[in-house]
C-alpha cells in the first residue's frame, strides 16, 4: 500500500508538471484557431508549426480542446461516490471543542469522529489510533478510503481553526473560526428540534472570483448529492471574505407559498487564510494562495467575491 501511494503521488506530480507545456500548446492552437476563423494570416512565430497544430485541432473535441489541470484531478472522481470524512481535533481537546466536533459530525453526512487524547479510540472502520501524529492519521485514512479529513483547533476552550484536507493528494484549506454558537449552548431545545440525517441541499452565495469558486468546491465536496425532496438546507454565505455557515430545515404547512424556515444550528463564521496543493502532513507542499499582512490594509479589497 505504501509503494502504491508513493507511485500514485509521483504520477500526480508528473501530470501537474506537464501543465505548463500543455497550457503553452493550448495558447498556440488558440491563436491558429482564431486566425482561421477571422480570416487573418497565421502569426509569424507559428508558421513552422502550423501543419502539425492544425492536425491536432482537427482531432480535438469538447473534452480535449481545453487542457485539464491538477485541480480537475483533485475532484475528478468526487461525484462517483459519497464523501467519507474523518473529524478530529487538536490533542487533548476541551469539553466545548468535543461538543462542537460532535455537532459537526451530524452536519457532515458520512462523517466519523475521532477524539485525540491519551486513550485508545476505535473508529467504525476498526483501526485503532493512540494519540497519533497527523501523518499517521492521513496514512490510515488513505488506506481506508476516506475522502477528507477535517481538523478543528481551539484556543483556551474556544474553537478557532478549521482545516479541510482532501485525500489522497490535497488540496488543504485553512480557515479561521469565529462566532461559534453550538446547539448545546441554545437553551430552548424545543425551538431547534432534532438534527435530521437527510443529505442537505447546499446554497453558496457570493463566491464569484476564481478563489471564491475554488473555496466553494472545497466545501461543496464535503457533502453528498441530496434527494430532490429533502427539507434540510446548508448555507455558505460570503460577505467581505467572511463565510457564514447556517443550517436550516423548512416545512410547508399550507401550500408552496407558506414555508416555515427553522434554524437548527450550529452556526459559525469561516475566514480563509491559506490553500496548499497537498495534504496537511506535507510541509513541503506548494502554497496556492495565502493571505498576507499587507492584504488587510484596504478595507474594500475582497478575494472571494467581486
Amino acid at each position: 500500500m505504501l509503494r502504491r501511494n508513493i507511485r500514485m503521488r509521483r504520477e500526480y506530480l508528473y501530470r501537474k508538471s506537464l501543465e505548463g507545456k500543455e497550457r503553452l500548446l493550448y495558447e498556440k492552437k488558440r491563436k491558429i484557431r482564431e486566425a482561421l476563423q477571422e480570416g487573418k494570416p497565421i502569426p509569424t512565430e507559428l508558421r513552422n508549426e502550423e501543419a502539425a497544430l492544425r492536425r491536432e485541432i482537427d482531432l480535438e473535441d469538447e473534452n480535449t480542446a481545453v487542457p485539464r489541470t491538477h485541480i480537475d484531478d483533485e475532484y475528478a472522481h468526487a461525484a462517483e461516490k459519497d464523501p467519507k470524512i474523518l473529524l478530529t481535533t487538536s490533542r487533548d481537546p476541551s469539553a466545548p471543542l468535543q461538543q462542537f466536533v460532535k455537532e459537526l459530525s451530524y452536519v457532515f453526512p458520512n462523517a466519523q469522529r475521532m477524539n485525540r487524547g491519551g486513550q485508545v479510540v476505535t473508529v467504525t472502520v476498526s483501526f485503532h489510533l493512540l494519540s497519533l501524529v497527523i501523518s499517521e492519521i492521513i496514512e490510515s485514512c488513505r488506506a481506508h478510503d476516506y475522502t477528507d479529513v477535517v481538523l478543528v483547533h481551539e484556543h483556551r476552550g474556544v474553537p478557532d481553526g478549521l482545516i479541510v484536507c482532501h485525500l489522497p493528494y490535497g488540496p488543504t484549506a485553512y480557515f479561521g473560526l469565529l462566532n461559534v454558537v453550538t446547539r448545546h449552548e441554545i437553551k430552548d431545545k424545543k425551538a431547534i428540534g432534532t438534527m435530521p440525517e437527510a443529505y442537505p441541499h447546499l446554497i453558496f452565495d457570493n463566491f464569484s472570483t476564481k478563489l471564491g469558486e475554488r473555496t466553494a468546491n472545497i466545501l461543496k465536496y464535503l457533502f453528498p448529492v441530496p434527494k430532490p425532496d429533502t427539507k434540510r438546507i446548508v448555507t455558505f454565505s460570503n460577505q467581505s471574505d467572511y463565510v457564514s455557515f447556517r443550517h436550516h430545515i423548512y416545512e410547508k404547512h399550507g401550500g408552496p407559498k407558506s414555508i416555515e424556515l427553522k434554524e437548527i444550528g450550529p452556526r459559525f463564521e469561516l475566514r480563509l487564510y491559506q490553500i496548499k496543493l497537498g495534504t496537511v502532513d506535507q510541509a513541503e507542499a506548494q502554497i496556492e494562495w495565502v493571505i498576507r499582512p499587507y492584504m488587510n490594509t484596504s478595507k474594500k479589497r475582497k478575494f472571494l467575491s467581486d
